[in-house]
Protein backbone atom coordinates (compact mmCIF):
# COMPACT_ATOMS: atom_id res chain seq x y z
CA UNK A 1 0.00 0.00 0.00
CA UNK A 2 1.28 3.44 -0.92
CA UNK A 3 2.03 5.88 1.92
CA UNK A 4 -0.41 8.80 1.90
CA UNK A 5 0.69 12.42 2.12
CA UNK A 6 -2.08 14.98 2.52
CA UNK A 7 -1.43 18.54 1.33
CA UNK A 8 -3.44 21.70 1.91
CA UNK A 9 -2.90 25.27 0.83
CA UNK A 10 -3.62 27.63 3.72
CA UNK A 11 -2.17 30.91 4.94
CA UNK A 12 -3.91 31.37 8.28
CA UNK A 13 -2.83 30.61 11.85
CA UNK A 14 -6.02 31.97 13.42
CA UNK A 15 -7.10 29.16 15.74
CA UNK A 16 -10.68 28.51 14.53
CA UNK A 17 -9.67 28.50 10.87
CA UNK A 18 -6.51 26.53 11.57
CA UNK A 19 -8.60 23.90 13.33
CA UNK A 20 -10.70 23.57 10.17
CA UNK A 21 -7.56 23.27 8.07
CA UNK A 22 -6.20 20.54 10.33
CA UNK A 23 -9.45 18.60 10.13
CA UNK A 24 -9.32 18.88 6.34
CA UNK A 25 -5.68 17.77 6.01
CA UNK A 26 -6.17 14.85 8.42
CA UNK A 27 -9.43 13.60 6.86
CA UNK A 28 -7.68 11.50 4.16
CA UNK A 29 -5.68 9.81 6.94
CA UNK A 30 -8.85 8.89 8.83
CA UNK A 31 -8.87 11.92 11.12
CA UNK A 32 -7.34 12.22 14.57
CA UNK A 33 -9.70 9.60 16.00
CA UNK A 34 -8.10 6.95 13.78
CA UNK A 35 -4.69 7.69 15.28
CA UNK A 36 -5.49 8.51 18.91
CA UNK A 37 -7.69 6.27 21.07
CA UNK A 38 -9.25 6.97 24.45
CA UNK A 39 -6.65 6.93 27.20
CA UNK A 40 -3.62 7.13 24.90
CA UNK A 41 -0.65 9.10 26.22
CA UNK A 42 0.25 11.28 23.25
CA UNK A 43 3.60 13.05 22.87
CA UNK A 44 3.41 16.29 20.89
CA UNK A 45 6.91 16.95 19.54
CA UNK A 46 7.18 20.48 18.11
CA UNK A 47 10.36 22.18 16.97
CA UNK A 48 11.49 24.20 20.01
CA UNK A 49 14.95 25.04 18.74
CA UNK A 50 15.37 28.37 20.49
CA UNK A 51 13.63 30.98 22.57
CA UNK A 52 15.72 33.86 21.22
CA UNK A 53 14.03 34.50 17.84
CA UNK A 54 10.27 34.02 18.34
CA UNK A 55 9.36 36.35 15.44
CA UNK A 56 11.59 34.62 12.88
CA UNK A 57 9.41 31.53 12.41
CA UNK A 58 12.14 29.05 13.33
CA UNK A 59 9.95 27.08 15.77
CA UNK A 60 6.57 25.39 15.38
CA UNK A 61 3.76 27.90 15.79
CA UNK A 62 1.98 27.70 19.19
CA UNK A 63 -1.40 27.95 17.44
CA UNK A 64 -0.65 24.69 15.63
CA UNK A 65 0.41 22.93 18.83
CA UNK A 66 -2.70 24.23 20.58
CA UNK A 67 -5.08 23.00 17.87
CA UNK A 68 -3.45 19.57 17.65
CA UNK A 69 -3.58 19.22 21.44
CA UNK A 70 -7.30 20.04 21.45
CA UNK A 71 -7.93 17.49 18.72
CA UNK A 72 -6.05 14.86 20.72
CA UNK A 73 -8.13 15.64 23.80
CA UNK A 74 -11.35 15.49 21.80
CA UNK A 75 -10.30 12.02 20.61
CA UNK A 76 -9.87 10.96 24.24
CA UNK A 77 -6.10 11.15 24.33
CA UNK A 78 -3.86 12.64 27.01
CA UNK A 79 -1.39 14.96 25.30
CA UNK A 80 1.91 16.06 26.75
CA UNK A 81 4.54 18.33 25.24
CA UNK A 82 8.20 17.40 25.09
CA UNK A 83 11.48 18.28 23.44
CA UNK A 84 15.17 18.30 24.24
CA UNK A 85 16.81 21.62 23.42
CA UNK A 86 20.61 21.44 23.19
CA UNK A 87 20.80 24.25 25.75
CA UNK A 88 18.22 25.62 28.17
CA UNK A 89 15.08 23.98 29.50
CA UNK A 90 12.13 22.93 27.39
CA UNK A 91 9.79 24.89 29.68
CA UNK A 92 11.88 28.04 29.31
CA UNK A 93 11.95 27.80 25.53
CA UNK A 94 8.24 26.89 25.41
CA UNK A 95 7.51 30.01 27.47
CA UNK A 96 9.60 32.22 25.17
CA UNK A 97 7.69 30.93 22.16
CA UNK A 98 4.24 31.48 23.66
CA UNK A 99 3.44 27.85 24.40
CA UNK A 100 3.23 28.02 28.18
CA UNK A 101 -0.16 29.84 28.42
CA UNK A 102 -1.68 27.45 25.89
CA UNK A 103 -0.34 24.41 27.74
CA UNK A 104 -1.69 25.75 31.03
CA UNK A 105 -5.11 26.47 29.50
CA UNK A 106 -5.42 22.89 28.24
CA UNK A 107 -3.71 21.30 31.23
CA UNK A 108 -0.92 19.83 29.10
CA UNK A 109 2.29 18.82 30.92
CA UNK A 110 5.60 20.02 29.46
CA UNK A 111 8.27 17.39 30.10
CA UNK A 112 12.05 17.26 29.87
CA UNK A 113 13.36 14.22 28.04
CA UNK A 114 15.53 11.62 29.75
CA UNK A 115 17.76 9.23 27.88
CA UNK A 116 17.86 5.48 27.60
CA UNK A 117 19.71 3.38 25.08
CA UNK A 118 17.72 1.42 22.51
CA UNK A 119 18.76 -1.06 19.87
CA UNK A 120 17.93 0.06 16.34
CA UNK A 121 18.07 -1.45 12.86
CA UNK A 122 21.21 0.52 12.02
CA UNK A 123 24.71 -0.87 11.62
CA UNK A 124 27.77 -0.41 13.81
CA UNK A 125 27.53 2.41 16.30
CA UNK A 126 24.08 3.28 14.91
CA UNK A 127 22.77 -0.09 16.10
CA UNK A 128 22.21 1.46 19.52
CA UNK A 129 21.15 5.04 20.13
CA UNK A 130 20.36 7.07 23.22
CA UNK A 131 16.78 8.24 22.81
CA UNK A 132 14.04 9.81 24.88
CA UNK A 133 12.37 7.29 27.16
CA UNK A 134 9.31 9.54 27.21
CA UNK A 135 9.00 9.33 23.42
CA UNK A 136 9.57 5.59 23.31
CA UNK A 137 7.06 4.95 26.11
CA UNK A 138 4.31 7.15 24.62
CA UNK A 139 1.32 5.37 23.11
CA UNK A 140 1.30 7.83 20.21
CA UNK A 141 3.93 10.29 18.94
CA UNK A 142 2.74 13.27 16.90
CA UNK A 143 5.66 14.97 15.19
CA UNK A 144 5.16 18.73 14.58
CA UNK A 145 8.12 20.03 12.54
CA UNK A 146 8.69 23.43 10.97
CA UNK A 147 9.83 23.82 7.35
CA UNK A 148 13.31 25.34 7.50
CA UNK A 149 16.59 25.60 5.64
CA UNK A 150 19.57 24.19 7.51
CA UNK A 151 23.26 25.01 7.19
CA UNK A 152 24.32 21.38 7.71
CA UNK A 153 21.46 19.40 6.21
CA UNK A 154 20.11 21.78 3.52
CA UNK A 155 16.58 21.34 4.90
CA UNK A 156 15.10 20.33 8.24
CA UNK A 157 11.70 18.69 7.99
CA UNK A 158 9.98 15.78 9.74
CA UNK A 159 12.95 13.44 10.13
CA UNK A 160 15.28 16.11 11.50
CA UNK A 161 12.65 17.30 13.99
CA UNK A 162 12.83 13.93 15.72
CA UNK A 163 16.43 14.71 16.63
CA UNK A 164 14.77 16.45 19.57
CA UNK A 165 14.13 12.94 20.90
CA UNK A 166 17.88 12.59 21.44
CA UNK A 167 18.07 13.88 25.02
CA UNK A 168 20.57 16.13 26.68
CA UNK A 169 23.82 17.55 25.43
CA UNK A 170 24.53 14.64 23.08
CA UNK A 171 22.63 16.63 20.46
CA UNK A 172 25.43 19.18 20.48
CA UNK A 173 28.00 16.42 20.09
CA UNK A 174 26.22 14.98 17.06
CA UNK A 175 26.06 18.41 15.43
CA UNK A 176 29.82 18.72 15.86
CA UNK A 177 30.30 15.25 14.43
CA UNK A 178 28.18 16.27 11.43
CA UNK A 179 30.88 18.76 10.50
CA UNK A 180 33.16 15.75 9.94
CA UNK A 181 30.69 13.41 8.25
CA UNK A 182 27.26 14.76 7.35
CA UNK A 183 26.19 11.45 5.75
CA UNK A 184 26.81 9.64 9.05
CA UNK A 185 24.82 12.32 10.89
CA UNK A 186 21.95 11.97 8.39
CA UNK A 187 21.92 8.20 8.79
CA UNK A 188 21.74 8.62 12.57
CA UNK A 189 18.73 10.92 12.10
CA UNK A 190 17.06 8.34 9.87
CA UNK A 191 17.64 5.60 12.46
CA UNK A 192 16.26 7.88 15.16
CA UNK A 193 13.13 8.57 13.10
CA UNK A 194 12.72 4.88 12.22
CA UNK A 195 13.01 3.90 15.89
CA UNK A 196 10.71 6.62 17.26
CA UNK A 197 8.32 5.80 14.39
CA UNK A 198 5.81 8.64 14.87
CA UNK A 199 2.20 7.72 14.26
CA UNK A 200 1.56 11.11 12.68
CA UNK A 201 3.60 14.01 11.33
CA UNK A 202 1.97 17.40 10.72
CA UNK A 203 4.29 19.84 8.98
CA UNK A 204 4.04 23.56 9.74
CA UNK A 205 4.82 25.10 6.37
CA UNK A 206 2.32 27.93 6.48
CA UNK A 207 5.27 30.21 7.11
CA UNK A 208 8.70 28.62 6.76
CA UNK A 209 12.21 29.75 7.65
CA UNK A 210 14.59 30.10 4.71
CA UNK A 211 18.22 31.08 4.24
CA UNK A 212 20.75 30.43 6.96
CA UNK A 213 18.64 28.15 9.13
CA UNK A 214 17.95 26.54 11.46
CA UNK A 215 17.67 29.91 13.24
CA UNK A 216 19.70 32.55 11.35
CA UNK A 217 17.41 32.92 8.35
CA UNK A 218 14.19 34.78 7.68
CA UNK A 219 10.45 33.95 7.47
CA UNK A 220 9.04 32.82 4.13
CA UNK A 221 5.35 32.55 3.29
CA UNK A 222 4.74 29.07 1.87
CA UNK A 223 1.06 28.44 2.56
CA UNK A 224 1.54 24.71 3.08
CA UNK A 225 0.08 22.42 5.72
CA UNK A 226 1.02 18.76 5.23
CA UNK A 227 0.32 15.55 7.11
CA UNK A 228 1.24 11.89 6.84
CA UNK A 229 1.59 8.75 8.92
CA UNK A 230 4.90 8.18 7.05
CA UNK A 231 7.46 10.83 7.97
CA UNK A 232 9.86 9.74 5.21
CA UNK A 233 7.21 10.06 2.49
CA UNK A 234 6.21 13.48 3.78
CA UNK A 235 9.80 14.77 3.64
CA UNK A 236 10.18 13.36 0.12
CA UNK A 237 7.11 15.26 -1.08
CA UNK A 238 8.14 18.47 0.64
CA UNK A 239 11.54 18.70 -1.04
CA UNK A 240 9.77 18.75 -4.40
CA UNK A 241 7.45 21.52 -3.24
CA UNK A 242 10.51 23.55 -2.26
CA UNK A 243 12.27 22.76 -5.54
CA UNK A 244 15.23 21.05 -3.86
CA UNK A 245 16.80 17.87 -5.26
CA UNK A 246 16.32 14.88 -2.91
CA UNK A 247 19.98 13.94 -3.22
CA UNK A 248 20.94 17.40 -1.93
CA UNK A 249 19.12 16.81 1.37
CA UNK A 250 21.20 14.33 3.41
CA UNK A 251 18.28 12.99 5.47
CA UNK A 252 16.19 12.33 2.36
CA UNK A 253 19.17 10.79 0.55
CA UNK A 254 19.84 8.54 3.56
CA UNK A 255 16.18 7.49 3.72
CA UNK A 256 16.22 6.60 0.02
CA UNK A 257 19.42 4.60 0.49
CA UNK A 258 17.81 2.73 3.39
CA UNK A 259 14.71 1.91 1.33
CA UNK A 260 12.47 4.07 3.51
CA UNK A 261 11.65 6.77 1.00
CA UNK A 262 9.98 6.43 -2.38
CA UNK A 263 9.77 8.31 -5.64
CA UNK A 264 6.71 10.53 -5.87
CA UNK A 265 5.03 7.94 -8.11
CA UNK A 266 5.10 5.51 -5.18
CA UNK A 267 3.39 8.00 -2.82
CA UNK A 268 -0.32 8.78 -2.82
CA UNK A 269 -0.61 12.56 -2.67
CA UNK A 270 -4.09 13.83 -1.78
CA UNK A 271 -5.58 17.31 -1.45
CA UNK A 272 -3.56 19.93 -3.26
CA UNK A 273 -0.95 18.76 -5.75
CA UNK A 274 2.78 19.37 -5.58
CA UNK A 275 2.57 21.59 -8.65
CA UNK A 276 -0.13 23.73 -7.04
CA UNK A 277 2.03 24.35 -3.98
CA UNK A 278 5.46 24.45 -5.60
CA UNK A 279 7.61 27.54 -5.17
CA UNK A 280 10.60 28.59 -7.25
CA UNK A 281 12.42 31.01 -4.97
CA UNK A 282 13.10 29.09 -1.73
CA UNK A 283 16.41 30.35 -0.33
CA UNK A 284 18.87 27.71 0.80
CA UNK A 285 21.78 28.54 3.14
CA UNK A 286 24.46 30.75 1.62
CA UNK A 287 27.08 28.67 3.42
CA UNK A 288 27.01 25.05 4.51
CA UNK A 289 28.68 25.13 7.90
CA UNK A 290 29.44 22.92 10.87
CA UNK A 291 27.30 23.93 13.82
CA UNK A 292 29.28 23.72 17.05
CA UNK A 293 27.04 25.89 19.28
CA UNK A 294 30.10 28.04 20.04
CA UNK A 295 31.27 25.57 22.66
CA UNK A 296 34.69 26.08 24.22
CA UNK A 297 37.27 23.32 23.90
CA UNK A 298 36.75 22.04 27.45
CA UNK A 299 33.05 21.39 26.77
CA UNK A 300 33.84 19.66 23.49
CA UNK A 301 36.24 17.41 25.36
CA UNK A 302 33.55 16.65 27.94
CA UNK A 303 31.07 15.70 25.22
CA UNK A 304 33.66 13.45 23.61
CA UNK A 305 34.19 11.53 26.85
CA UNK A 306 30.43 11.26 27.41
CA UNK A 307 29.93 10.02 23.87
CA UNK A 308 32.62 7.35 24.23
CA UNK A 309 31.12 6.27 27.57
CA UNK A 310 27.64 5.92 26.05
CA UNK A 311 28.88 4.06 22.98
CA UNK A 312 30.72 1.55 25.15
CA UNK A 313 27.81 0.74 27.43
CA UNK A 314 27.20 -3.03 27.35
CA UNK A 315 24.36 -4.19 25.13
CA UNK A 316 22.69 -5.73 28.19
CA UNK A 317 21.86 -2.16 29.26
CA UNK A 318 19.95 -1.39 26.05
CA UNK A 319 16.22 -1.61 25.62
CA UNK A 320 15.14 -3.92 22.82
CA UNK A 321 12.47 -2.83 20.36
Amino acid sequence: MKPVVSLLRTSIYEVDLLMQSLETVLAPLGGMSSIVKAGDRVLLKPNLLTGSRPTKECTTRPELVYCVAKMVQEAGGKPFLGDSPAFGSVKGIAKANGLLPLAEELGIPIVEFHGKRYETQGDGELHHLRLSKEAMDADVVINLPKVKSHMQLTLTLGVKNLFGCVPGKMKAWWHMEAGKDVERFAQMLVETARTIDPELTILDGIIGHEGNGPSGGEPKNLGVLAASCDVFALDRVMVDILGVKPEDVPTVAAAIKSGLCNDLEAIEIVGNTVSQLQISDWQLPTNMLAIDFGMPRVLRSTFKHLYIKFIKEPLSNYARI
